[in-house]
């Protein structure tokens, strides 16, 4: 009889930490501090060949966006309340920073957006979502700029949990965690608004977006580049219906540049492809200017 009470009791307890907190379905696992570990544990970190230069993904550019409309009502999660905050730029806090990645690639944020561990974002309690955040290194100085779009971290007092590539920025992959300030910023009143979009996915996910596209599919070519037919690379995807959802809202965010959109196979990927530019020179350009609209800077698709 006392195991059913001990049952009925844990269980109590199980269903009160849920809440109802739009966060992510389960927290990081400690991170493992010794050296063999590499700062995390098995199946968290990138694979042996990514791919990708972190130190060339820029820092997240803060704009005017509308607060999301479910994640900044108060919520409670562990069984403690958390009211979100609604204006940015007024908080500045002190704290532990940590980082998730490979096992959280791929899955929903509180946004609703997919997370990107390759992207320069963040999960805070109570900063609003969408917003942006200065986070400092007080060991080593280094700082990021991230946009916060997920909630958490909620167990061992942590302040803040960034992304993969943020973490690296800082100089916390190692130890798994570091001391940290985190500053509030408010958007440039000139920044023009935008509506909520998902963040560009640098990488692929590991779990394949689950809408279908109504489209029919779009024919795969051998990308053929030159000196005078220049392309840029915008993203690469495991699956060509993850690449086909991505080239449409690609279309949307660039339409005014008047270029063609092209996906290609190469190495097991699905590559979307924009252009073609005249020389590399003004892929670069057009790369660059594109920064500010998409938050990163495609890649010149070289022959």
């Amino acid at each position: 009889m006392s195991r059913q009470i001990a049952v009925l009791i844990l269980a109590t307890l199980v269903l009160s930490a849920c809440g109802s907190a739009p966060q992510r379905k389960a927290e990081p696992a400690k991170v493992s501090t010794s050296p063999s570990a590499g700062g995390y544990l098995p199946g968290d970190g990138p694979s042996a060949d990514t791919g990708v230069d972190l130190d060339a993904i820029p820092d997240a550019v803060p704009r005017n966006e509308p607060l999301h409309r479910y994640a900044n009502r108060p919520y409670i999660a562990l069984g403690k309340t958390y009211t979100p905050l609604t204006v940015t730029g007024n908080f500045k806090q002190r704290g532990t920073a940590s980082w998730y990645g490979k096992k959280f690639h791929g899955q929903r944020t509180s946004s609703g957006e997919l997370y990107d561990m390759y992207a320069m974002t963040a999960a805070h309690p109570t900063l609003p979502i969408p917003s942006y955040a200065r986070v400092t290194n007080l060991s080593n100085q280094k700082s990021v700029i991230v946009r916060v779009n997920d909630r958490g971290p909620f167990l061992h007092e942590r302040a803040i949990d960034v992304s993969y590539t943020a973490a690296h920025k800082l100089g916390i992959i190692g130890d798994g965690s570091g001391e940290v300030e985190v500053e509030s910023l408010a958007a440039s009143a000139s920044s023009p608004p935008t509506v909520p979009s998902e963040p560009v996915q640098s990488k692929p996910p590991e779990i394949s977006p689950p809408a279908p596209i109504a489209a029919a599919p779009v024919a795969l070519t051998s990308l053929e580049t030159s000196e005078t037919s220049v392309y840029l690379q915008l993203g690469a995807f495991k699956s060509q219906q993850s690449a086909e959802s991505f080239m449409e809202r690609m279309r949307d965010e660039l339409a005014d540049l008047g270029k063609q959109f092209k996906m290609s196979v190469k190495d097991g990927l699905v590559r979307v492809h924009i252009g073609p530019y005249g020389s590399q020179g003004e892929a670069r350009a057009s790369a660059e200017s594109m920064r500010s609209t998409l938050g990163f800077r495609p890649m010149v698709n070289l022959p």
